[in-house]
């Protein structure tokens, strides 16, 4: 397993890591043999990173990743969780500094630990900015002087929140940003802010590398936010990765873990084989002739995104 440092945080973090949202049976039903089994796995297979929220499967995927973590030494893995976001269904968001503090212990009960490495402003794009900077990360500051967290960062899907938080922070407010469905096979944007982030000093998560079932055999879910152009664009790319007698999800996740500068990639499954078979991929080299065959048969559709999040946060839709 290759290790990559996240920014100025020390951590030298896996360049794939677990993303523990499907713990809460987001994507599927699970049982919590299977989710034991997978975290266990993904340990012993070298992961080192953990990543969950109290709103995946509203707090279902806190309390299976606690028991899954039991019995397993601190030192072996770093953990992130989150504040702000609850259930994305019934829109639930709260920032405040008193919500911050009873989620954040809320959360340690349920992981079963007495602090987290990373501490994140859960999906500010459905926030107010003022309040994440004035509110909610002094908040995050005051609990990580107490010892609850070590490192604190924020998380969303459109890019342009990254800078309309830390343009108004001062250096080493926020250690990290999560970014997820932009930096995969069919959309690189998250690349044009590295420069920015690095000179920021901020660590970089990447997430989704199929962009959330958008490059799986079994395709984007009825849910998904992408438009039918871009949806019909990775069928494509699917069928083309099917006729070379390659599965697609291999060279998804061995392309989004492919950049130097991006410390670590999530995969989210609770299946102990899926895992196993993420990390094997990014242990064998990728097949560069393929990429450029697969992006090329992307190309019409590369960079079409969609957004989400309060008007003055989503960005500009390319393409439809």
């Amino acid at each position: 397993m290759k290790y990559r440092k996240l920014g100025n945080t020390g951590m030298e973090v896996s360049v794939i890591s677990f993303g523990a949202s499907s713990l809460g049976a987001v994507f599927h039903q699970v049982n919590l043999d299977d989710c034991i089994e997978t975290v266990r796995a993904a340990l012993d297979g070298g992961i080192n990173f953990i990543d969950v929220s109290p709103a995946y499967g509203e707090t279902l995927a806190e309390t299976n990743l606690g028991k899954a973590l039991g019995g397993i030494p601190r030192g072996r893995y770093y953990l992130a969780t989150k504040v702000g976001a609850y259930s994305e269904a019934k829109g639930d968001y709260d920032y405040s500094a008193g919500r911050t503090e009873r989620s954040l212990h809320e959360s340690l009960k349920r992981l079963g630990v007495d602090y987290v490495d990373l501490i994140q402003c859960h999906d500010v794009e459905f926030a107010d900015h003022d309040q994440i900077v004035n509110e909610t990360l002094p908040e995050l500051h005051r609990l990580k002087q107490q010892g609850l967290a070590r490192f604190i960062g924020i998380t969303g899907l459109p890019l342009k929140v990254f800078s309309s938080v830390l343009d108004r922070v001062d250096p080493g407010t926020v250690d990290t940003i999560l970014s997820f469905c932009h930096y995969e096979l069919n959309d690189d944007s998250l690349a044009d802010l590295i420069p920015y982030l690095k000179e920021k000093g901020v660590g970089i998560i990447n997430a989704s590398p199929t962009g959330m079932g958008l490059l799986t055999p079994r395709g984007a879910p009825d849910w998904h936010p992408a438009s039918k152009v871009i949806i019909e664009g990775c069928r494509k790319a699917i069928e083309y990765c099917k006729a070379k007698g390659v599965d697609i999800i291999k060279l998804a996740v061995q392309y989004s873990c492919s950049h130097p500068d991006i410390a670590t990639t999530l995969v989210g499954t609770a299946r102990p084989k899926n895992i196993l078979d993420n990390i094997a991929y990014v242990q064998e080299p990728m097949d560069e002739r393929l990429v450029a065959e697969v992006l090329e048969v992307l190309k019409p559709i590369h960079r079409l995104n969609f957004t989400r999040g309060r008007p003055e946060h989503r960005d500009p839709l390319l393409g439809s």
